[in-house]
């Protein structure tokens, strides 16, 4: 018996006009989604914009710390700690957004979560200097809607994508959430510099603002335990304004049994009892924190090493970085939909989601590894800052290729949680993030940049062993787990 990831594998769907698809017996197979690809495409594009605007308030603010320092009369580290309460609010606001949109429908999360991020943006830019704990208190809302935009794109893509498709759809979608590190400190430092600080806080506005107006107006709700594979009308209030996608479906693609069973709400922190979830999360959340680390020091290891670079050149030069996430966002997705379609067309009934997923991480994790510890080295040797930037290009594209494949085989093994699932995996990431910002300093005072980063590219090297620990043990986890929900239900 054929071990995957999904329950259902429906055949190809044409790129015109959905049609259900006659299997070999001459029975008509409704389709497990009513959206063409290019109407699949078009809702990754829009969760895809949604997500960038998860790490962009974190990171447009960073180069307007000492401005904002002066301007509430706090010192820098002071003001340190709306960066500190805005990481831990992000890993936390998840766990609870997640498992409400698995309940209650994506697009009505969506709605108060991009509302919510504009109003405490409006809040924070008219924030009064003498009034700094509001400007706390504020951040902690900023991050409770921009944070969960992330685990509800995941969620959106498990209900309209089966395993065969979903690494190129979720290649994209990472885009947006990874390339707002790169490109935001340079808005933040050019708005901060030219228009003053609270300019940063209305650009927050006016672009989420759009992106709430795209989500109401387009986006539908695509939750199956509401609307099925997109055939069966949901609530007015869950429906889009104007219905862009789903229109060329025939009325054979409909199917009212598509709706799965409504399921009360999931502590997602169950989802940390899982092994095979456990070591996903441990293989994301360690890449992640290491690059993340590296992308949020590359103004300060820039300025210290080349101190005749201007602020705005320091922020150009996050922009290898965020070239090498394109490539390896373009490369992976399609990498990952190719390796699973040929690993199932000749593994016969051996074939295992894990393996197909993660066949091509050894290449891409010990390259991350090699470019980690080159930095390290690069940076403490002053070389010419070509090296640096050339290295940054491929550590966004190996960072990218890992968390791409490990964030959607976590999606293929609990598709029906999609959004609990991102959600533990922001946690972790977030907090392994916020603990390496808040040592790494200490740890290049001590060690020199080049065997701090020696230290991490070792530690993300152990990681080898627990992804072909999840190959081999990942399936019968998974089996197992599988077995035991469905005697309950």
């Amino acid at each position: 018996m054929a071990v995957t990831g999904d329950k259902q594998e429906p055949p190809p769907v044409d790129e015109g006009v959905l049609r259900p698809q006659p299997t070999s017996e001459g029975e008509v197979e409704v389709p497990y989604s009513i959206y063409t690809s290019k109407e699949k495409w078009l809702i990754v594009a829009m969760v895809a914009l949604a997500g960038f605007y998860s790490p962009l308030p974190a990171n447009i603010y960073f180069p307007a710390i000492p401005t904002i320092a002066r301007a509430f009369h706090k010192s820098n580290d002071a003001i340190n700690q709306t960066v500190t309460i805005y990481l831990v609010f992000q890993g936390i606001s998840p766990m609870l957004w997640g498992p409400i949109s698995d309940r209650y429908g994506r697009r009505l999360v969506y709605l108060v979560c991009l509302s919510i991020l504009v109003a405490s943006s409006i809040g924070m830019a008219l924030c009064p200097t003498d009034r700094f704990w509001l400007l706390l208190f504020l951040r902690c809302f900023q991050s409770g809607g921009s944070a969960s935009t992330i685990a509800l794109g995941a969620g959106v893509i498990g209900d309209i994508s089966t395993s065969r498709e979903r690494g190129g759809y979720f290649g994209m979608f990472n885009l947006g959430p990874m390339l707002a590190p790169c490109i935001a400190p340079a808005m933040g430092g050019a708005l901060s510099q030219g228009l003053g600080w609270r300019s940063i806080f209305w650009c927050i506005v006016i672009m989420v603002a759009a992106c709430l107006l795209c989500i109401a107006l387009f986006l539908p709700e695509t939750l199956r335990s509401i609307a099925g594979n997109g055939s069966i009308p949901v609530p007015r209030r869950l429906r889009a304004i104007v219905p862009l996608v789903g229109c060329k479906a025939t009325q054979e693609a409909f199917d009212p049994e598509s709706r799965t069973k409504p399921k009360h709400s999931v502590n997602p922190f169950v989802l940390f009892t899982y092994p095979d979830v456990i070591v996903l999360l441990s293989f994301t959340g360690i890449v992640y924190a290491v690059n993340y680390t590296i992308t949020a020091t590359i103004s300060s290891a820039f300025a210290k090493n080349y101190p005749h670079l201007s602020e705005t050149v320091l922020g150009l030069c996050y922009l290898p970085v965020g070239a090498g996430m394109i490539i390896g966002s373009t490369m992976t997705g399609k990498m990952l939909d190719w390796e699973y379609a040929r690993i199932k067309a000749n593994a016969d009934d051996k074939f295992t989601i894990e393996y197909a997923r993660l066949r091509i991480m050894p290449f891409y994790l010990i390259l991350f590894v090699i470019c980690v510890v080159a930095w390290g080295w690069t940076i403490q040797a002053k070389a010419h800052m070509a090296v640096p930037l050339i290295l940054g290009v491929f550590l966004g594209w190996t960072s990218m290729g890992i968390l791409n494949s490990t964030m959607t085989l976590n999606i293929d093994i609990l598709q029906s949680r999609s959004s609990g699932a991102t959600a533990c995996t922001n946690l972790v990431r977030c907090s392994l993030g916020a603990i390496l910002i808040s040592v790494i300093d200490r740890m290049v005072n001590a060690w020199g940049d080049g065997w701090t980063y020696t230290f991490w590219g070792g530690i993300c090297a152990l990681l080898l062993p627990l992804m072909f620990l999840e190959i081999k043990m990942g399936p019968k986890w998974r089996m197992k787990r599988e077995a035991a929900e469905k005697e309950q239900t």
